[in-house]
C-alpha cells in the first residue's frame, strides 16, 4: 500500500447554519459565505486567526468571541491531480481525523458521510477520480451544536453544567469546557488525508502479543490477515523476522487462509522494561507474504516482548486490605507519572507539540501516563515515543463525566469506535490498560444510580477488548466502583482501591491527604499559578493585578460562561492554597506567583512521597498534571508556553527511580526512607544536613536491595518548629539531592524564599532567579 499526503492549503468556506443553505460544493458562491484560506491539518479558527477574521482566542476575553462560530457550518475544498501511481488501482480516500459531523464530495458527487472525530474514516473510490484532469474534493462540517440539539435526552442521561452537547457526539467532551480547558467546540480536518493505493494482494492485519516471558524463553502470539485476488490460496506463507541489536529470530508460517495465527518462540529473549526497570528493548519486526516463493507485500513493526498484568481486588475492605498493582513480566512496578489531557485546545496543533511535551516526560522521569478520557486518542507518534522510553500508558476511552446513551444505535457507534482504537494501538509495548471511561462510575453513583447498568463500560467495550486484544487488562472505569462499593453507599469512594484523590483542596497534607485510603492515586492535583512572563502573554497588562474580580483571570481559570459559570471559583482557590501555607496572600503579582509555585512545588511533592513511602501499601500516583492545553491558571507543572514552574523541578528529583526521602513527624521522630524502584540493589553514601545551621542531623553508607524500600534512620524533630532538611546522597558515581520541609503552616514567606536558593543549589540544580519569572 502506498499513502500519499493531500495536506496543505486547501479553501474554507463558513457562514451560519439557517442564514445560508447550501446544498452542495456548487453552491457555495453565493452571498452570505466567506471563504479563508485554510491549513490541513487544522482548525476553523486557526485559519480564522491567520485570516484577519478573528483575534488570538487564547488572549484576553477572547475565547469567548468562539461562542457565534459554534452555528457555523464549514466547508473545506481543495484540487488534485490523479497521481500515476493511483491510475487502475484500487484507492481509498483516508481522512485520519474529521471534527465531526462531515459529508464527504468528490468531483461533485457524494463519496460518504462521518459523525465521529476519534477515529480514521475512509471512502472506496472505485473508478471517482478523474484519468486527466483535476479532481475537485469538498468536505462538509455542520454545526455539531446543532445536529446535537436535534436529539432526546432522557432523565438516564445527564453532562456537566455547559457540557450536554457532549452526550450524543462523538467529539472531545473538554471542547465543551472544562476546568482544564476553555470552551472552544471547534471543527475542522485536524488530521491528516491520505490517498491509498492499495495492491491486489497485501497484508491487511498483523497482531503481536507476548504469550509468555521468562529468561531464557519467550512465546510471541501473532494473528494476521491479508487480501488477494488469488482464486485459490495455495503456495501462500508468511514469514517474520525480528530484531533487536545483536538478538535475532525467525519464523515462516505457511497460510492455509487469508487470516490465521500462530506462535513463535523466542529463545534469550531481550525484554521490554518501564523506566527505571530495565531498557525498553524492542524488537524490529518484519512480516514477508509470500506467495509461491515470492515476496508480495512486508509491513513492519517495533514489538516489545513483555507481559502486563493488574492485580486488582473490588475493594479495599477485602483480605490483606485490598490491591491495585501493576506488574511487567511478573515484576511488581511503583508507578509514577502524570496525566496526559489534550496537548492544545485545538487539536489540528498537536503534532508539533508532543516531541517537546513528551521530552518533559522523559525528563521527569515519569514510567507511566494515563490518557484521560475528556481528550482525543492520541496518534502514533506519541504511543512510539512511550514504547522507546519505557513509559507505560494507561488509556481510557474518551468518555469523561457524562452519562451517555444506552441504545442500541449509539452502543454500535461506541463499538465501531473502539474496535478501530484498539486495532490501531494493541501492538504498542507501552499500553498497559484499557480503561472504560473518567469518573463515569462516580457520577452514577453521584445520582444514587448503579453503574452496572451503563452498558458502554459493562458490555460493549470489555467485549471489544476481549476481541481484539485479549492479552490485556481492562477496567471499567476511573475510578472503578464494583457491586461491593456500591453496597458501601456513602463510604463509596473511600472503598476503592484505586482513587481519584481531589476532596477539599485544602492544605496539601491536611487529614483528606495524609489519610487516604487509595492503593493507587489516578488523579491527584494542586493549584500552581503560571510564571509572569507567560501570564504577560495572555492577560492584557491592566488586567495583570489583582486578581480579585478580574474577568480575564477567571476566563483563564478557565470558566466557559463570560458572565461566570461552574469554574469561576478556581482563581480564589488557588489563593487560598496561598493562605493556608504562608498564612496571608501576597499583594504583587511576582510574589503571588511565587507563592502560589512553592505551594504547588511541595504538595505534589508530598503526594509523591508519600506513596512511595507507602509502597507496597501503595503502588502507584498518577498526579495531575503536566502541561497546560491553553494559557490558564491551573494544576499543570508547565504552562501552555513550555514555562517550568517550581513543582516541575521537585518532581524530577522525587520521581527519580532511587530517592531518599523524609517521612511525617511521628512520636517525636522522622523516618528517613530510601525507596528502590528498580530491578538492581542500590548502594552508597547519605547525609542529611539542617538547611539553617548546616548540622547533620543523619550520615551513613547504605544497601538496598532491589524493588524495596529501607530505613536508613530516623531524626529526633518537634511538631512546633519550622525546618528544612537537605538530603544528599552518592550512588553509582553520582550525586543526588532531595529536601524536606518540617512544620505545620503557616510558613514564613520570606524564610521560604532563602530555604529555595539553598534548595535549588542541590543535585540537580535550577535557576532560581528563573522561578516565576
Amino acid at each position: 500500500m502506498e499513502r500519499i499526503p493531500l495536506n496543505g492549503e486547501w479553501a474554507l468556506s463558513y457562514f451560519t447554519e439557517g442564514e445560508v443553505t447550501v446544498n452542495g460544493p456548487d453552491e457555495l458562491g453565493q452571498k452570505g459565505i466567506t471563504t479563508v484560506p485554510a491549513e490541513v491539518p487544522g482548525n476553523v479558527e486557526l485559519d480564522l486567526v491567520r485570516a484577519g477574521k478573528l483575534p488570538d482566542p487564547f488572549h484576553g476575553l477572547n475565547i469567548y468571541e468562539l461562542k457565534p462560530l459554534e452555528a457555523c457550518q464549514w466547508w473545506y475544498t481543495t484540487t488534485f491531480e490523479t497521481p500515476d501511481e493511483a491510475r487502475g488501482k484500487n484507492c481509498r480516500l483516508v481522512f485520519h481525523g474529521l471534527d465531526c459531523i462531515a459529508t464527504i464530495w468528490l468531483n461533485g458527487v457524494k463519496l460518504g458521510e462521518a459523525g465521529n472525530m476519534f477515529i480514521a474514516h475512509a471512502f472506496p473510490l472505485e473508478d471517482r477520480l478523474h484519468s486527466d484532469g483535476r479532481n475537485e474534493l469538498a468536505v462538509q462540517l455542520r454545526s455539531p451544536v446543532n445536529v446535537a440539539r436535534g436529539y432526546r435526552y432522557e432523565p438516564s442521561q445527564a453532562a456537566l453544567a455547559t457540557n450536554h452537547e457532549q452526550i450524543h457526539l462523538r467529539k472531545a467532551p473538554h471542547m465543551f469546557g472544562w476546568d482544564i480547558a476553555p470552551r472552544a467546540v471547534s471543527a475542522g480536518i485536524w488530521r491528516s488525508v491520505e490517498l491509498e493505493v492499495h495492491e491486489a494482494t497485501e497484508i491487511t492485519e498483523v497482531a503481536y502479543a507476548t504469550r509468555s516471558l521468562g529468561r531464557h524463553h519467550a512465546v510471541l502470539a501473532v494473528s494476521w490477515q491479508f487480501n488477494t485476488d488469488a482464486i485459490h490460496l495455495a503456495g501462500f506463507a508468511l514469514r517474520f523476522t525480528g530484531r533487536c541489536g545483536d538478538h535475532a529470530f525467525e519464523h515462516t508460517e505457511p497460510a492455509h487462509f487469508s487470516a490465521g495465527s500462530c506462535f513463535i518462540a523466542v529463545p534469550n529473549p531481550k525484554p521490554w522494561w518501564p523506566k527505571g526497570y530495565g531498557d525498553p528493548h524492542l524488537y524490529e519486526v518484519r512480516c514477508e507474504l509470500i506467495h509461491e516463493g515470492m515476496v508480495v507485500d512486508t509491513r513492519t513493526d517495533w514489538i516489545g516482548l513483555r507481559t502486563v498484568a493488574l492485580e486488582r481486588t473490588e475493594t479495599n475492605a477485602e483480605e490483606n486490605g485490598g490491591q491495585f498493582l501493576f506488574r511487567v513480566n511478573g515484576v511488581p512496578i511503583l508507578c509514577k507519572g502524570s496525566n496526559w489531557v489534550p496537548l492544545d485546545a485545538f487539536h489540528g496543533r498537536d503534532a508539533e507539540r508532543y516531541a517537546p511535551v513528551l521530552a518533559l516526560c522523559d525528563d521527569l522521569g515519569c514510567n507511566i501516563l494515563r490518557c484521560w478520557g475528556g481528550n482525543v486518542y492520541e496518534d502514533t507518534p506519541f504511543f512510539d515515543f512511550c514504547d522507546r522510553h519505557g513509559i507505560l500508558v494507561w488509556q481510557d476511552f474518551a468518555f469523561a463525566c457524562a452519562l451517555y446513551p444506552q441504545d442500541d444505535a449509539f452502543l454500535g457507534r461506541v463499538r465501531e469506535e473502539a474496535e478501530f482504537v484498539v486495532r490501531k494501538l494493541r501492538n504498542h509495548a507501552c499500553l498497559a490498560l484499557w480503561s472504560g471511561d473518567n469518573e463515569i462510575d462516580m457520577a452514577y453513583l453521584q445520582r444514587g444510580l448503579d453503574p452496572a447498568g451503563n452498558r458502554i463500560s459493562r458490555e460493549v467495550l470489555p467485549r471489544v477488548c476481549a476481541a481484539c486484544d485479549p492479552y490485556r487488562p481492562y477496567l471499567p472505569s476511573s475510578p472503578y466502583a464494583s457491586p461491593a462499593v456500591v453496597k458501601g453507599g456513602g463510604t463509596a469512594e473511600g472503598m476503592m482501591p484505586e482513587q481519584h484523590l481531589w476532596g477539599p483542596r485544602d492544605y496539601f497534607k491536611g487529614r483528606y491527604y495524609a489519610e487516604n485510603t487509595a492503593h493507587f492515586a489516578s488523579e491527584m492535583g494542586y493549584h500552581g499559578c503560571p510564571n509572569v512572563s507567560s501570564i504577560k502573554r495572555f492577560i492584557d497588562v491592566e488586567h495583570l493585578w489583582p486578581w480579585q474580580d478580574n474577568d480575564q483571570w477567571r476566563a483563564h481559570a478557565a470558566d466557559p460562561v463570560p458572565e461566570g459559570g461552574p469554574f469561576q471559583y478556581r482563581t480564589k482557590l488557588m489563593a487560598d492554597q496561598v493562605g493556608e501555607l504562608f498564612g496571608s496572600i501576597p499583594d504583587r503579582l511576582e510574589d503571588f506567583a511565587l507563592a502560589s509555585q512553592i505551594s504547588q512545588a511541595e504538595a505534589k511533592k508530598f503526594f509523591i512521597e508519600m506513596f512511595r513511602i507507602a509502597k507496597w501499601r501503595k503502588t502507584g500516583i498518577i498526579w495531575w498534571n503536566l502541561i497546560d492545553c491553553w494559557p490558564q491558571f491551573s494544576d499543570a507543572i508547565v504552562d501552555y508556553y513550555f514555562g517550568k514552574k517550581l513543582a516541575y523541578w521537585y518532581i524530577k528529583r522525587v520521581q527519580q527511580p532511587f530517592c531518599i526521602m523524609v517521612g511525617e513527624p511521628d512520636q517525636w521522630h522522622c523516618r528517613v526512607v530510601a525507596g528502590n524502584d528498580g530491578n538492581t540493589p542500590r548502594e552508597g553514601t547519605c547525609r542529611i544536613t539542617d538547611g539553617d545551621t548546616g548540622a547533620i542531623l543523619l550520615e551513613r553508607d547504605f544497601e538496598v536491595p532491589a524493588n524495596t524500600n529501607a530505613e536508613l534512620g530516623r531524626i529526633r524533630v518537634s511538631h512546633g518548629e519550622h525546618r528544612l532538611f537537605l538530603i544528599h546522597w552518592e550512588s553509582g558515581g553520582k550525586a543526588f539531592g532531595n529536601h524536606y520541609l518540617l512544620g505545620k503552616p503557616p510558613f514564613s514567606f520570606a524564610q521560604y524564599r532563602r530555604y529555595l536558593i539553598r534548595i535549588a543549589q542541590l543535585p540537580e540544580p535550577f535557576a532560581v532567579e528563573e522561578i516565576a519569572r
